[in-house]
């Protein structure tokens, strides 16, 4: 997901996601929007099942690799 979707989706949670924050950060508030713990690309295995999971997950990849 490209930023411009990423800010799409925080505006819709209504968080802050203006220019200089980095899509983890934005990603990491829409979470806790969610109710989710804010934990994109932090870890290589996954138990929820939130809209970031795909895309959290390759991250947390290209990191590790």
């Amino acid at each position: 997901m490209n930023i411009n979707e990423v800010r799409a989706i925080a505006k819709r949670w209504s968080v802050d996601a203006r220019i200089g924050w980095s899509k983890k950060d934005i990603i990491r508030d829409i979470q806790i929007r969610e109710g989710y713990a804010p934990c994109y690309a932090t870890k290589e295995m996954c138990e929820q099942d939130c809209l970031w999971k795909t895309d959290c997950l390759r991250e947390t990849r290209v990191k590790v690799l």
